[in-house]
């Protein structure tokens, strides 16, 4: 059944599509919207998200053992994420993750739900461990707060990016010099029942209701990856920097932590996520899954843009993996289309590049040692690199 939420009623409101299906993609005043967000006035239904409940004694120990992330002594309202790899080190499922001292409380996109549950299941084996889909008792409310749930509190899990956890690394800038840093962002959960009085709530204390336009567009500027958007079946962690905070390089084995390990030591990354700011001019934008190619004669194809945003500054920008090899400073065009069936017309946008991940494929804290290396080895891959997938 087609997920719908009650505040999605309210007048003005238009709705989302693709992962966000079911609230508001705004409210018919987006721009006044993200600005709001922005400064840190605004709260938004993200009650399509999807949440998993872990309880028993086991449930931490057990967790960290078949995960991405050390959680096997994660203290009580202190949020994290983690990744579920297959057995090639590619992303299968990415998780928000906070414990209230008595259960553990997994928060992702719906449509994962179903397949986490069932591999959670296979996974238990004989331990102390109950899992259970709440989706349909718990909705996530977001805030743009940068802090921790207290005590007495809703459980709450706090996005801590772009901070580089414990164990973790970067591809990317510093936290200090990186534009995410001062984005505050926390999803609430609050019994679904109560969803449409808990925003009201907070519209009382004078914060203003956004979409998903607001949420999409300040993620995109903060190059924070997300699963339903950049993520396909041959994404590894690096290539997103999302070693920041859902892997954790020096705790014990786990499914994918080898190819995690060989990657991050000896090989680089395949592929990199940038940042591209989009020729505005056409007053239109492609959406996810456009082409992106060379500037050029040959045009040829180099990536594919994930995430789409109209930020209220920065104009029409988008998040997209291209390969490894291509330079920082190549000319770029977007190629998607306009309308559907015999009404579909190309799009050609110009666009130009901002580096996330740099094209030397070399996080902060790999080894000396292991550069050195890299350059005896006999390259694998068509454009010239190491490949170890």
């Amino acid at each position: 059944m087609t997920y719908r939420s009650p505040v999605l009623d309210r007048p003005g409101a238009v709705a989302a599509t693709g992962p966000d299906e079911g609230v508001a993609w705004h409210y018919g005043e987006p721009v006044a919207e993200q600005r709001a967000l922005a400064r840190g006035g605004a709260v938004v239904d993200q009650s399509q998200l999807g949440v998993v409940r872990l309880t028993g004694p086991d449930r931490l120990t057990w967790l960290h053992s078949i995960t991405s992330q050390d959680v096997e002594h994660l203290a009580p309202r202190t949020s994290t994420e983690l990744f579920v790899l297959s057995p090639q080190g590619r992303i299968e499922h990415a998780l928000g993750v906070v414990d209230d001292g008595t259960s553990t409380w997994l928060i992702t996109e719906r449509d994962h739900v179903e397949p986490l549950v069932a591999w959670l299941t296979r996974m238990r084996f004989m331990m102390r461990v109950e899992i259970d889909d709440v989706t349909g008792e718990f909705a996530a409310i977001g805030e743009p707060v940068a802090a921790e749930g207290a005590e007495g509190e809703p459980v709450t899990w706090w996005d801590t990016w772009p901070r580089v956890a414990v164990g973790g690394t970067r591809y990317g800038p510093p936290e200090e010099e990186h534009p995410g840093a001062d984005r505050a962002w926390r999803l609430v959960l609050v019994p679904r029942e109560t969803l449409a009085d808990a925003v009201a709530e907070r519209e009382a204390a004078g914060w203003r209701l956004a979409g998903t336009w607001a949420t999409e567009a300040l993620r995109v500027e903060a190059w924070r990856p997300r699963l339903a958007r950049e993520v396909d079946d041959r994404s590894v962690p690096h290539e997103l920097d999302w070693l920041r905070t859902a892997v954790h390089l020096h705790k014990g084995c786990y499914r994918g932590q080898e190819t995690v390990a060989r990657v991050h030591n000896l090989g680089r990354p395949p592929r990199r996520v940038v940042m591209l700011h989009l020729d505005g001019s056409q007053h239109v934008v492609p959406e996810g899954g456009a082409e992106v190619r060379r500037d050029g004669a040959d045009g040829k194809v180099v990536g594919t843009v994930t995430s789409v945003a109209r930020h209220h500054e920065l104009g029409p920008v988008a998040l997209a993996v291209v390969k490894r090899s291509l330079p920082d400073d190549a000319p770029l065009v977007v190629v998607g289309t306009v309308g559907t069936g015999a009404d579909a017309q190309e799009l050609v946008v110009d666009a130009t590049q901002e580096t996330i991940v740099p094209g030397e494929g070399v996080s902060a804290d790999r080894p000396e040692g292991r550069r050195e290396t890299l350059r005896g080895l006999t390259p694998r891959g068509g454009d010239g690199s190491q490949s170890l997938l």
